[in-house]
């Protein structure tokens, strides 16, 4: 049996959760996300726990037992406290602003790079400090704007300009060393 799919979700005060016909539908504080459960498995409610149970023993059954529990629990996190991703903004003259939903990058090209955010998904720039705070419910698809504001300008690993996650660690590689006659 899968370690993590075996585990029961715990469900806090203040959520409501529905099952039904191969979705389940997570409303909190923060707000409200559906995520719909594969064939193979299914999805019991019990006071205030969530169980996902495994229709059958396959490997395909096996395999997304502990991949559904884990989405259904990002579900549940996501609704209660959210979901963040930090990004740093490294280099000379580089800098980001928010304007409403979108965010105007300075980062090295000839002209400003505009992005704008999707629903559901907020972001925050400490101008001072070159950070970019993405939020929101669901932890993909705050990854997923993270990750695409980070594909504007990659770090470069000679001198480490670019955007960067904050926890990330940029190898550094040396440069040109001098001619010796």
């Amino acid at each position: 049996m899968s370690r993590i799919g075996k585990e029961p979700i715990t469900v806090p005060a203040g959520v409501k959760v529905a099952v039904a016909e191969g979705v389940v539908t997570v409303e909190g504080p923060k707000g409200k996300l559906e995520q719909k459960l594969v064939p193979e498995v299914n999805a019991v409610l019990e006071d205030s726990t969530i169980t996902i149970e495994r229709t059958g023993e396959t490997r395909d059954h096996r395999a997304r037992h502990g991949l559904m529990r884990a989405l259904v629990a990002n579900a549940v996190a996501g609704v209660t406290s959210g979901w963040s991703k930090e990004l740093e903004i490294n280099g000379v003259g580089y800098r980001a602003e928010a304007k409403g939903r979108e965010i105007h990058l300075a980062l090295g090209f000839s002209h400003p790079v505009v992005y704008t955010l999707p629903d559901g998904v907020e972001a925050e720039v400490d101008a001072k400090a070159n950070r970019i705070r993405v939020t929101g419910v669901d932890r993909q698809q705050v990854g997923q704007v993270a990750a695409e504001i980070r594909s504007l300008r990659k770090p470069e690993p000679y001198k480490g300009k670019g955007i960067k996650y904050s926890d990330e660690v940029v190898r550094r590689k040396v440069g040109k060393a001098g001619a010796t006659a």
